[in-house]
């Protein structure tokens, strides 16, 4: 019986060109989620600037409050409707860049899993 230790077949030596893409790989991860959750926020004000578009329909009457930050402002319906209509085409413009964004960074993160498993196998967890 031999004193030395012999080291499982699927553990592997980790040199710094994999430190580095485990970590260019955990930076996309970080970012991707991020993204998710500027993106559900973004997708919500869709829906709400959408939701007071219909009401701002419904509304029979002269004039209307719109909304700047914290502070409202009497606006015509027509005046109003038209702010809607920018700030919904300017969110769902930002959705659709965030989800360019994301899928990029999905395709990125993907490269990086097939290249690391390949070399080290199960001595990593990427999911």
């Amino acid at each position: 019986m031999s004193g030395a230790l012999q080291a499982s077949p699927s553990s592997r030596d980790v040199d710094f060109e994999d430190q580095q893409a485990i970590n260019k790989f955990n930076r996309l991860f970080n970012r991707s989620g991020e993204i998710e959750a500027e993106l559900k926020a973004k997708k919500t004000l869709v829906d709400d600037l959408e939701d007071a578009s219909n009401e701002l329909m419904l509304a029979d009457e002269e004039e209307v409050r719109f909304s700047v930050g914290d502070c409202f402002y009497h606006a015509s319906p027509d005046e109003a409707e038209e702010k809607l209509q920018e700030a919904s085409k300017e969110a769902q413009d930002s959705v659709e860049s965030l989800e360019r964004e994301l899928d990029g960074l999905k395709e990125d993160m993907s490269d990086l899993k097939k290249v690391l498993y390949g070399k080290l196998g199960d001595s990593i967890n990427l999911d």
